[in-house]
């Protein structure tokens, strides 16, 4: 089913002017690796992409929903390359590290404050 949700999601930035460079994940979550149109907001562009693909989830598998927040980080041109063997590759990473501790990890290597409380509460 992730290989299709991942084509779903494509297909959906696709329609807002979103360049894919790279989509991909586990069973509890997905990484994208976007290139946005100078004239779409983020946010909106995310809502629209969970808003849809979860809509599209449900009717495929049952009730399905996105959790409530996201996390965006900004990718170099340099280091688009690494994202997109990142992204490929994360059932490898994830069998050294949880995505939970790797999102902490992603937050506190950016200096980003965070109450542990709400990022996955």
């Amino acid at each position: 089913m992730k290989e299709r949700l991942w084509a779903y999601t494509a297909g959906i930035c696709k329609h807002q002017g979103i360049f894919v460079h790279s989509i991909g994940g586990m069973e509890d979550h997905i990484h994208l690796l976007l290139q946005f149109p100078p004239t779409l907001m983020i946010a909106d562009a995310i809502r629209d992409i969970k808003s849809n693909s979860s809509g599209w989830m449900s009717h495929e598998i049952g009730r399905f929903a996105w959790q409530q927040g996201y996390g965006g980080f900004g990718v170099s041109k340099s280091n688009i390359a690494a994202a997109v063997r990142y992204i490929q590759n994360q059932e490898q990473h994830h069998a050294k590290m949880t995505f939970e501790e790797e999102f902490i990890a992603l937050l506190e290597k950016h200096g980003i404050e965070y109450d542990p409380r709400y990022v996955f509460g």
